[in-house]
């Protein structure tokens, strides 16, 4: 369909936060004390941060009003009344396990599903997700279609599932030793690229000739919504809710990481439709998180949550999200940048596979670009590429490349304007124009997972 997207943002701003700016030389220095690592950088040493949508939104004035009536009882608050009944009627899930983010969601599924030697399917597993299946003795395996991988298709839906591909794995290793699929929607690896509302149909239709328990990763619902509406035939006319409601129709429960879709800074939870697997839930929860009616989180962060789910489902908000992530993807393609197509909902992805082919992957080409980015101009970005995917097969010893090599650059929500989107995009612009002068980057320590995170890295 044609869209109109908005010509400028559905708020005004009320609030303002100062920012600071630091010179290169001061740059160089901060960046050599933080090991080359972006992550060690203190966040007021950054100008523009796109490290990560997740938990760096600003909220709305009705989200602060609602933290305002906060009811801080340990059990029973009000306030977890209001966010059960609200994401029951999103999801059409029967049951809620509130977290204090998505992970200790991901945590309490895995330790009810996964056992030592299990495999654990998805469209790409997220690097957290991907570690909990890890340290429960699952298999996570990728089953994204070839599409997903190719940085120049423009598929519209480039986070599906390779049908075929997912029961191929299940014939060959059994059923009996697939412990469950999960679905990232959007998926995050390839840029927040959307699953279609056929392709969730069809999973289903394997999981139920399987009997395998099927769930979404759902951190950003609302905007694989209005993707569905942009680019699906029959979805043009139906609400972000409708829609969303629909995708969750599919799926036994799901996590999420609220910190995105939710529009808060804090937040999570896990839905199931199944009493047993709830009852079990809400065990673990108690023993990590919190009590039933809380898992975490104060009661003014629930009412927050309870509202920003509400406000993320409001087509205006919602194109002019995926308005600002175009504009600053657009401008880079235009100079030629090589970006991942097409630009997804919450960030966009640079190749560095065509960016910087000179540098290998096992000279982490990825973080070289984010330590030139923000030598450049302050901008901080992630690199979701062999320090983040990568690793050695604990059985050969042969080293496991990542399928992708790529740079994310994702947005918060209702933060910045156009103008810091602008900055970026000369930043980048820049840095692609000498880039076959740059080198790699090493490492010098790192720990037993989730690398990326701290490692400290130095220049080659």
């Amino acid at each position: 369909m044609t869209y109109q997207f908005p010509e400028a943002e559905p708020y005004r701003i009320k609030v303002v936060e100062p920012m600071k700016m630091t010179t290169r030389s001061q740059r160089e220095r901060i960046l050599k004390d933080a090991h080359y690592n972006i992550f060690n950088v203190r966040a007021e040493d950054v100008y523009v941060d796109l490290l990560t949508d997740s938990g760096t939104s600003a909220m709305s004035q009705d989200q602060w009003a609602g933290i305002m009536i906060g009811d801080e009882s340990y059990a029973g608050c009000r306030n977890w009344f209001h966010l059960q009944e609200t994401i029951q009627d999103i999801t059409g899930h029967k049951y809620v396990v509130p977290t204090h983010q998505g992970r200790p969601a991901e945590n309490i599924l895995t330790m009810i599903h996964i056992r030592p030697g299990l495999s654990a399917l998805s469209n790409m597993f997220f690097d957290s997700t991907h570690a909990h299946v890890e340290t429960k003795g699952g298999i996570p395996r990728d089953c994204i279609i070839d599409e997903g991988l190719d940085g120049e298709s423009d598929h519209p839906f480039k986070g599906n599932v390779e049908i075929d591909k997912l029961e191929e794995h299940i014939k060959r290793v059994g059923r009996e030793q697939v412990a469950l699929i999960l679905v990232t929607v959007t998926c995050n690896n390839n840029g927040g690229q959307p699953v279609s509302m056929a392709n969730l149909h069809a999973v289903r239709a394997v999981a139920d000739k399987y009997g395998l328990p099927f769930f979404l990763d759902a951190a950003r619902f609302a905007e694989n919504a209005f993707f569905i509406k942009l680019r699906e035939p029959g979805y043009a006319d139906k609400s972000l809710k409708e829609i969303a409601r629909e995708m969750f129709s599919y799926v036994d429960g799901c996590t999420m990481s609220s910190k995105k879709d939710g529009l808060v800074n804090i937040g999570g939870f896990l839905t199931l439709n199944d009493e047993a697997k709830f009852r079990q839930a809400q065990q673990y929860l108690i023993l990590m998180e919190g009590f039933v009616t809380y898992g975490g989180m104060a009661g003014r962060d629930l009412e927050a949550l309870a509202r920003g789910l509400k406000e993320v489902l409001d087509e205006s908000y919602m194109a002019n999200r995926v308005r600002q992530v175009r504009y600053l993807g657009n401008q880079m393609l235009d100079a030629g940048v090589p970006v991942f197509k097409p630009i997804g909902g919450h960030c966009v992805l640079l190749d560095m596979k065509r960016f910087l082919p000179h540098i290998p992957q096992d000279e982490f080409p990825c973080e070289a670009f984010c330590a030139e980015l923000y030598l450049d101009s302050g901008t901080r970005a992630i690199g979701l590429g062999q320090l983040a995917f990568g690793g050695v097969d604990n059985e050969t010893g042969e080293v496991i490349y990542a399928p992708l090599e790529v740079v994310r650059m994702a947005i918060p929500r209702r933060v910045y304007t156009d103008n810091h989107m602008d900055v970026v995009a000369r930043s980048v612009i820049r840095i692609y124009e000498r880039r076959d002068s740059m080198r790699g980057v090493k490492i010098t320590w790192q720990p037993e997972a989730l690398r990326h995170f701290t490692a400290h890295l130095a220049p080659l």
